[in-house]
C-alpha cells in the first residue's frame, strides 16, 4: 500500500458518528474512498468534546467537510433534565464547532449541521418548504430554532447548511418502536391518524449530503425528505402488513 495514500484521501469529519445516521454516513464515505475523522465522547474518537478548541481544530484543519450530528437522543421521556440535555447538547456542540472552525487556517469548505423538519408547524394542508414554510411552536421547535441560530451566528465564513432532516428510516432506528407496537397488537393509528409523517431513507440522507458538498451555491436551511409524506394511518397500515398483522 502506498504510504502516502491517506494523505491523498479527502477527509470528512463527522461529529456524532456513532449514532444511527452517523454510522450509516461513515460506512458510505469509507466505501467511496474518503477518510472519516470523528468527534465524540469515546476514546476511539479523533477529537473529544470538552477538551478545548485546539483538538477540534486539528481534526477540522484541511478537511473536505464537517457534518455535525451531535445531540442527545430524543427517544426518551421528556423531563426537565432530559429536555435541558437535548437542548444543551445541540447548541453547545454547534457553538464549539463554530469556535474551532474560526481558528482553522484551512477550514472545510462546508459545514453541514443537523437540524430537524420538526421546526415546521403541524401542517396537513400543504407541504412546508424552505422558503415559505411556517415555523411551529413548542419544545421541539424551540430546540430547532436555537440550534439553527447557533449555526447562523457561528464566527466563521465557512458555508453553512442546516439539515432539516425528517424521520430517517432504515434497519433499526425510528422503525423499531413502531414495529414493536404492531407486533404487540398496538399497530393502529395514533389519534385521528391524519398526522403527516415525513420521512427519508438513510441512503438518501447520504445522497443529499454528497449533493450539498458538491454544490457551493447552496447554503442555509435545506429540507431532507422524501417527495411524498404519508399519513400516520397509512404508515401504521403498512407496518402491520409487513409484520403480518391485520390490514
Amino acid at each position: 500500500m502506498n504510504p502516502d495514500r491517506t494523505e491523498l484521501q479527502p477527509t470528512v469529519v463527522i461529529a456524532g458518528a456513532s449514532g444511527f445516521i452517523g454510522t450509516h454516513l461513515r460506512r458510505h464515505f469509507l466505501r467511496d474512498g474518503f477518510r472519516v475523522a470523528s468527534i465524540g465522547r469515546h476514546a476511539s474518537d479523533d477529537a473529544r468534546w470538552g477538551e478545548g478548541s485546539l483538538g477540534l481544530t486539528s481534526v477540522l484543519e484541511g478537511a473536505e467537510a464537517v457534518i455535525n450530528l451531535a445531540g442527545r437522543s430524543v427517544s426518551c421521556r421528556y423531563t426537565q433534565r432530559t429536555a435541558d440535555e437535548i437542548l444543551r447538547s445541540r447548541t453547545e456542540a454547534t457553538e464549539a464547532l463554530g469556535r474551532a472552525l474560526a481558528s482553522c487556517g484551512q477550514p472545510p469548505s462546508v459545514w453541514l449541521n443537523a437540524s430537524t423538519g420538526t421546526i415546521y408547524r403541524d401542517a396537513r394542508d400543504r407541504p412546508q418548504d424552505e422558503r415559505t414554510g411556517e415555523l411551529g411552536s413548542g419544545f421541539s421547535v424551540a430546540v430547532a430554532r436555537a440550534w439553527e441560530q447557533e449555526l447562523a451566528e457561528a464566527p466563521t465564513a465557512v458555508r453553512k447548511v442546516a439539515l432539516r432532516t425528517t424521520i430517517a428510516l432504515g434497519a433499526g432506528g425510528a422503525l423499531n418502536p413502531i414495529i414493536n407496537l404492531a407486533r404487540m397488537g398496538f399497530g393502529g393509528p395514533q389519534g385521528d391518524g391524519g398526522q403527516r409523517f415525513s420521512w427519508i431513507h438513510l441512503d438518501d440522507v447520504y445522497g443529499a449530503v454528497r449533493h450539498l458538498m458538491d454544490r457551493p451555491d447552496i447554503s442555509g436551511p435545506v429540507n431532507l425528505a422524501a417527495p411524498e409524506a404519508v399519513t400516520n394511518r397509512e404508515l401504521m397500515d403498512r407496518v402491520r402488513r409487513h409484520v403480518g398483522g391485520a390490514g
